[in-house]
């Protein structure tokens, strides 16, 4: 019995010591800055003179709430979440199913082409779209091919009405493969089985797709949805890149917007401030999350049952 529990014991002390080093690691890189900087949010915290710090509550949001440009920030933001769930989301499983059912010629050299944009550095691809879409880029070079006119200007990206919309693109162009590949992956554990059955009651594609494939693949859209949705809140890197959240804040989003507070301004509240912000998105992103989760399990798809598609 000694030997036994010494055993476990000794097991246990193992356990623990393997496990220190990157529970340290993850209290003082993830846990430490996202409850510090909860904390901050209420605060008046200046860098210099952290003895001076204040607690004001709600007072940053508050703040954060009259400013227009954050508005602004935030109505791009959804304009990038539903691009990203009802754009990126739905044309890869669309490809993923013309992959799968192998209507297209040449399936390696599509599927490679479509997944290709997601292995280049974001920020390339934000630099190299950036050029494609400026007044005097290559998109206003094939514009003047089309048009005859040799003063014709491509003004997408730098008119205010239309600046996300290039963005909106971008998005899709680029994280459109990697949604089509998982959906791919799933698909392929489907057996041929279901939809031979559903051909002989006479389904067409369109009832396979609809009834059939998107049923059965509720659950791995639920999950990339939440991807979609977090990596929309968070997507700092392309904006930044293609337009810097201008022409005049017109493509500004949240997570610029707190990086050029917190870092662009010399405001005594600007870390402070933009902690509040940071929350703010992460409050959001969970909110949402919740939503889609509460969705997933209260809508019911139709399904292929008694051999025939109801």
């Amino acid at each position: 019995m000694k030997t036994v529990l010494k055993k476990k014991v000794n097991n246990l002390i193992i356990y623990i010591l393997m496990l220190t080093p990157g529970l340290l690691c993850y209290l003082a890189v993830i846990a430490f800055p996202v409850v510090f900087s909860f904390v901050l949010g209420f605060t008046h915290y200046d860098l210099f003179h952290p003895e001076d710090t204040k607690f004001v509550g709600l007072g940053n949001y508050f703040t954060m709430f009259a400013d227009p440009l954050f508005w602004r920030a935030l109505s791009n933001n959804v304009f990038v979440i539903l691009v990203s769930v009802f754009g990126q989301i739905p044309l890869g499983t669309i490809m993923a199913y013309i992959l799968f059912r192998k209507m297209v010629r040449f399936r390696g050299f599509f599927q490679s082409m479509v997944f290709l944009p997601i292995t280049i550095s974001t920020i390339v691809v934000g630099i190299l779209w950036k050029h494609i879409f400026s007044p005097h880029g290559l998109g206003a070079f094939l514009l003047k091919q089309l048009t005859h006119n040799p003063d014709a200007m491509f003004t997408f990206a730098v008119e205010p009405q239309t600046a996300m919309l290039p963005i909106g693109f971008v998005l899709i162009w680029l994280y459109t493969g990697f949604y089509m590949l998982v959906i791919l992956a799933n698909l392929q554990k489907l057996g041929d089985e279901i939809i031979e059955a559903a051909q002989i009651d006479g389904a067409t594609e369109f009832q396979i797709f609809l009834r059939i494939i998107v049923p059965n693949l509720s659950g791995v859209i639920k999950v990339l949805s939440i991807l979609a949705i977090a990596g929309s809140l968070k997507g700092f890197d392309l904006i930044w890149a293609m337009t810097g959240g201008g022409p005049a804040n017109y493509t500004m989003v949240l997570p610029i917007y707190m990086y050029k507070y917190a870092f662009y301004t010399h405001h005594t509240d600007a870390y402070s401030f933009g902690s509040a912000i940071a929350t703010f998105i992460v409050a959001v992103c969970i909110a949402i999350i919740v939503v889609v989760e509460f969705i997933g399990k209260t809508v019911k798809l139709p399904r292929r049952a008694g051999g025939k598609l109801k």
